[in-house]
């Protein structure tokens, strides 16, 4: 292809890239706050049972403490009530306290977790746009990255195509898998952790900022870590490394490992532990199928050996 050419593709390429992205974009505006409440839940899950410190996590105990209180006084103002040897003006009394008694347990909210905050005047209609940028971005990468194999997998070799082609399928199942792993199993108890730490010393406010950006980021981040069997897989395949160097370099393996979960957004152990343990088993995984795909490999040259020696004798006889 000319350059000429090339730079077609490349257009091609970002116009489907930058239409797809639109698309999500206003399907995540349109449903914002679907997509809010997505966004929120591990929060609100991570802090319904938060341990109670400070006057913001006091309140729902108190809430749940006056509701008690007036559903008790109920009962007690409508036994008073029913009491024959009462007198009417205490029965009178008795009925009015059961009526505010009750109308005081209705109004006490359900417990629930806490939500994040916003702080300046255009900042919830901000949020929201940036988040359904996020949530687009998130939704809108495995066909990016696609894009992106599919703008280079011309100027490969035959052979190595038919070792990316493999390879660039498992892009988007990979990125799912890393994203839906961080959103129901690192983000709430990287929040309850973070949420916790050092809690009797401040009064926590999450701002709605910080919080998408962090969950997004991570959901993001576990996506992209999560393509390590690609890489395994395409530098064993292409004979850059072998397995058996994977093997022999494990230890600095999961150095790197380590190294790599500790820049992801949250920095608590918690979160370092989580990310690490699917990185490890993916690493690990990975080492099998490479192992598996070499013997294989192997066999099937022996076997086209031996058939080419059949060949030959059979030609000599």
């Amino acid at each position: 292809m000319s350059l000429v050419d090339h730079l077609d593709e490349l257009r091609t390429r970002l116009i489907i890239s930058l239409i797809t992205f639109l698309v999500f974009f206003g399907l995540a505006f349109w449903q914002s706050d679907r997509v809010l409440d997505a966004v929120n839940r591990p929060f609100t899950e991570a802090t319904k049972g938060q341990a109670e410190r400070g006057p913001l996590a006091k309140t729902p105990t108190f809430q749940r403490n006056l509701g008690k209180l007036a559903t008790s006084t109920s009962a007690f103002a409508d036994a008073v009530a029913a009491d024959p040897d009462a007198g009417a003006a205490t029965k009178r009394a008795a009925e009015r306290l059961a009526v505010d008694a009750r109308r005081v347990s209705r109004s006490v909210p359900p417990l629930e977790g806490r939500e994040p905050v916003t702080l300046g005047v255009a900042e919830p209609f901000t949020t929201t746009f940036r988040v359904a940028a996020y949530a687009a971005l998130l939704f809108a990468l495995p066909v990016i990255l696609w894009q992106l194999y599919a703008f280079v997998l011309p100027a490969f070799s035959p052979s190595e195509r038919r070792v990316a082609l493999p390879l660039m399928l498992m892009v988007p199942f990979l990125f799912i898998a890393g994203a839906t792993f961080a959103y129901f199993i690192v983000l709430p108890n990287a929040i309850q952790v973070l949420q916790n730490f050092n809690a009797d010393n401040f009064d926590i406010l999450i701002q709605a900022r910080d919080l998408y950006k962090f969950t997004i980021l991570t959901c993001i981040a576990l996506g992209a870590l999560f393509q390590v069997p690609i890489v395994i897989l395409g530098l064993t395949r292409m004979e850059i490394v072998s397995v058996a160097q994977l093997r022999a370099n494990r230890r600095y393996a999961v150095l790197v490992i380590a190294v790599v979960a500790m820049l992801l957004p949250g920095t608590d152990p918690v979160t370092l532990l989580l990310s690490m343990l699917p990185l490890l088993v993916l690493y690990e995984g990975s080492i099998l199928i490479a192992a598996f795909l070499d013997r294989r490999a192997r066999r099937q040259a022996e076997d086209e050996e031996e058939h080419a020696d059949d060949v030959l004798h059979d030609d000599a006889d």
